[in-house]
């Protein structure tokens, strides 16, 4: 939501509580180069602490189950040091988006998929960092929260759990019913944001994303199914609109 001000992460902290949030999610990328640059995690673990900001998520593009072994052993490997950076902030989960099988023709078998996020949330286990599985609309895998329940229920793991997002829900074309088979312990995570019915769900984008309330996203429903099922959720404005 904040990217286009290019600011630190001690610095992405402090506009999170100026602004009254209690929580934050980290772009791993942007951890990665406060490293690179001699930062050190302890001091913005400090920071956050003292202005009581939870690091509640991280969101990367690891490509941990593509197809392509070498790609997913990578992609694997890029995930486990993301999450020990989470985990040096005091963070609790990280996004497992589809990345790596999202192009069109590149379609999943979900019990690969359930087995290789099953090994994911064990690493996880590890190093004390639970892996969301992501949903993005746009997708050729794992576009809809159908098909996160499944993989996260077949991975017959404890600690599998779905990361859903407004917007991607509409784009993907999942009902705000399908909420309703997430149990309370499956959902940690919901990006907030609404979009216009124009342009039309085929063509809108990332960038069309406005602020919830704004638009047409069915929020009394989506909301309605995650209280019904008494989630302990936060919920986390993601936009990026260049206008905002």
């Amino acid at each position: 939501t904040i990217r286009g001000q290019k600011l630190g992460p001690i610095e992405q902290i402090e506009t999170a509580a100026k602004a009254g949030y209690d929580g934050y999610e980290f772009w791993t990328g942007d951890l990665a180069k406060f490293i690179e640059g001699s930062g050190s995690l302890k001091d913005v673990r400090k920071r956050s602490e003292d202005l009581g900001i939870k690091i509640v998520n991280g969101i990367g593009f690891a490509s941990w189950v593509a197809e392509d072994d070498a790609q997913r052993a990578k992609g694997t490997e890029q995930m486990k040091k993301e999450m020990d950076m989470l985990a040096q902030l005091g963070g609790t989960h990280i996004a497992a988006p589809p990345a790596g099988a999202n192009r069109p023709g590149t379609k999943l078998d979900l019990n690969r998929a359930a087995e290789r996020y099953r090994a994911l949330l064990e690493t996880g286990r590890q190093i004390g960092v639970i892996p969301q599985l992501e949903i993005w609309g746009s997708s050729a895998n794992l576009s809809r929260v159908s098909e996160a329940a499944y993989v996260a229920a077949q991975s017959g793991h404890p600690d599998a759990c779905v990361l859903a997002d407004a917007f991607h829900m509409y784009k993907g074309g999942s009902d705000p019913a399908a909420l309703r088979v997430l149990g309370r312990s499956a959902v940690r995570c919901f990006h907030m944001n609404d979009y216009r019915a124009d342009p039309p769900r085929d063509t809108i984008k990332d960038s069309d994303r406005i602020w919830p309330g704004d638009g047409i996203a069915p929020f009394k429903q989506i909301l309605g199914a995650l209280a019904d099922n008494h989630c302990q959720v936060m919920l986390s404005l993601e936009l990026f609109n260049q206008e905002y």
